[in-house]
């Protein structure tokens, strides 16, 4: 068959599977919905992930590129036992010590270093109560590592996070929803039955991260003092002096702790070093996880749109069987009949696939509107959806379109 034989045919078959389509309502529209399903996962999903990963970049990025983070537990807990202690050392780990913030900050290679801590507790102002918000205790410094600005007011000053002042600044969602509307700055409100004044309104910066959750700011002293937040469970964040690289800050930092606590050399580090390469790297094995479940789900839809397939087409084959005798009596080879069926098993998942990459373009564009996630259809993703369409529709018309084309032509002309 000759490429203009091929072009014709190719228009013949997309011609006779919307015909089959018509004919055969129920089933086409099972076949076209398995595929939808299958095409819609595909692109949403990859779509939320795109959205997804560049938002925690964003979140990385806040804090610099050199930035690092000293916490007492490593992020990754692989190998870990609840049976075996001995798989799970990092439980011994001793908390961080405010000293060891102090020697790191005197360090000639730091520029800053911010302490944090924080738990859940209830907020309440005059008859209006959140039962839970994430309270954070921060030293003074702590916006210049988060990011993000108080759009309203002032945040807490050296002097206040040193001498356990009771202020506090809140996020834009609690102020909305423990205000609703009024003007926080100066009112008194009950964190954990303990009063803070509210100082200042905080706006995240950018990211999903950010979409706001009710949360409050105090300094530092001021929570372990009222709040009676875990000093055990204090965390540091180390920005490095400019034109210094943050593994010559980082050996500084180590070193620092080791020598404090005493540690022998060649003795394994009892805290982690946390750099934005691991916490990538944590985040990459998690949308791992997120790719392997819509693989499965895609394979589903797509499985249940095959089983279409074939039904359909066989149902096709029967049906024409005298029009394959017909052709195969005038010179159609198999080749040509099996090439015309599997050209319509390919067009009736491709309805499937333009109908599942149509709605999972709208429901993109719909996430991207309602939320901060940015989502996109990514062309790799189209490209994967239409293959796998096509794909599924030519290993499941295989059979039928073998069939066809095997069929006797004088058998084939006198089936009624």
């Amino acid at each position: 068959m000759n490429v203009r034989d091929r072009v014709a045919s190719l228009g013949e078959g997309v011609v006779i599977a919307i015909d089959a389509l018509r004919a055969n309502r129920v089933r086409a529209a099972l076949t076209i919905l398995g595929i939808a399903i299958g095409v819609f996962v595909v692109v949403i999903m990859s779509a939320a992930i795109k959205g997804i990963n560049d938002s925690v970049a964003q979140e990385f990025e806040k804090a610099g590129p050199t930035t690092f983070f000293v916490n007492r537990f490593p992020i990754s807990l692989e190998g870990c036992s609840d049976a075996d202690e001995d798989s799970c050392k990092w439980r011994r780990n001793p908390p961080l010590r405010l000293v060891e913030a102090a020697a790191i900050e005197r360090l000639p290679t730091i520029e800053d270093i911010t302490i944090s801590t924080g738990a859940s507790a209830p907020a309440k102002y005059n008859d209006r109560l959140l039962s839970s918000i994430r309270i954070s205790a921060y030293t003074a410094n702590w916006i210049d590592v988060d990011g993000g600005d108080v759009v309203e007011g002032r945040t807490f000053t050296p002097g206040e996070e040193s001498n356990g002042a009771r202020v506090v600044v809140i996020n834009e969602k609690m102020a909305e929803r423990l205000f609703t509307g009024g003007d926080p700055v100066g009112k008194v409100i009950l964190l954990s039955k303990s009063p803070f004044q509210v100082i200042g309104i905080y706006r995240e910066a950018g990211g999903f991260m950010s979409e706001p959750s009710p949360r409050a700011y105090v300094p530092f002293t001021a929570g372990r003092r009222y709040l009676n937040l875990w000093i055990d469970w204090i965390d540091f964040t180390v920005k490095p002096k400019a034109g210094v690289t943050r593994d010559e800050a980082i050996d500084d930092v180590v070193a620092t702790i080791r020598g404090m606590r005493g540690m022998r050399p060649g003795t394994p580090e009892n805290f982690a070093v946390i750099t934005q390469d691991k916490l990538f790297e944590t985040w990459g094995k998690m949308t791992g996880i997120f790719f392997l479940v819509m693989i499965a789900l895609s394979g589903i839809g797509l499985m249940v749109g095959g089983v279409g397939v074939v039904a359909i087409m066989m149902i096709s084959v029967t049906e024409r069987t005298r029009e394959i005798g017909v052709r195969k009596a005038l010179g159609a080879t198999r080749g040509v009949i099996l090439w015309q069926f599997l050209i319509e098993a390919a067009t009736l998942t491709a309805i499937g696939a333009v109908a599942g990459l149509f709605v999972g373009w709208l429901a993109a564009f719909a996430i991207r509107s309602a939320t901060p996630l940015q989502t996109s259809v990514q062309p790799m993703a189209i490209i994967v959806a239409f293959a796998a369409s096509s794909l599924t529709g030519i290993l499941f018309g295989i059979f039928p379109a073998s069939k066809a084309a095997k069929l006797d032509p004088i058998e084939a002309l006198r089936y009624e």
